[in-house]
C-alpha cells in the first residue's frame, strides 16, 4: 500500500502540475508548480531562493496545494519545512530532470521543502478520502 505522501505525489503527477497557495501579508498568492517528489516518505516541492514564493514560504510556511485531473480533486494543507539534504535534492533533480537546466545540486539558489503536518483531501465522484502525513 502506498504511503499518503506517495498517493499525493502520484495524483499530482497524473495531473502534470498543481497549484500552491501562500500568504503575502494579507494577500493570498497562488502559482503553478510542476516540481515534486517523495523522499523518505515525505512529499517535497522545489523553488528558487530568488523567487517571491520562496520569501513567502520562509515568512509563513503554511501552504495549500490543489490539483485537478479533469474529474477528481486533491487539496493538501500543511507546513513546508526547509531541507538541505543533498540526497533529497538529488531525488528531486532525478524526478524532475528539467530542473537540471536551471539548477545544480550545489546551487545555493536551489531550495527544497517537505510538507509536515499535512492533511490531504481527495474528492472523487465515489466519495472523499482524507490522509494525514
Amino acid at each position: 500500500m502506498a504511503s499518503a505522501a506517495q498517493e499525493v505525489f502520484d495524483f499530482i503527477k497524473k495531473c502534470g502540475y498543481c497549484f500552491l497557495a501562500t500568504c503575502d501579508g494579507d494577500q493570498a498568492r497562488v502559482r503553478g508548480f510542476g516540481t515534486g517528489c517523495v523522499f523518505e516518505d515525505r512529499y517535497y516541492v522545489q523553488t528558487g531562493k530568488f523567487k517571491d514564493v520562496y520569501r513567502q514560504i520562509v515568512k509563513d510556511p503554511k501552504v495549500e496545494i490543489i490539483a485537478y485531473d479533469g474529474k477528481d480533486w486533491l487539496r493538501v494543507s500543511g507546513t513546508l519545512v526547509n531541507d538541505d539534504n543533498i540526497e533529497a535534492k538529488k531525488t528531486m533533480m532525478e524526478v524532475c530532470p528539467r530542473l537540471n537546466e536551471r539548477y545544480t545540486l550545489e546551487d545555493e539558489n536551489n531550495q527544497i521543502f517537505y510538507l509536515k503536518d499535512a492533511t490531504a483531501n481527495f474528492c472523487t465522484d465515489t466519495g472523499r478520502k482524507t490522509l494525514t502525513f
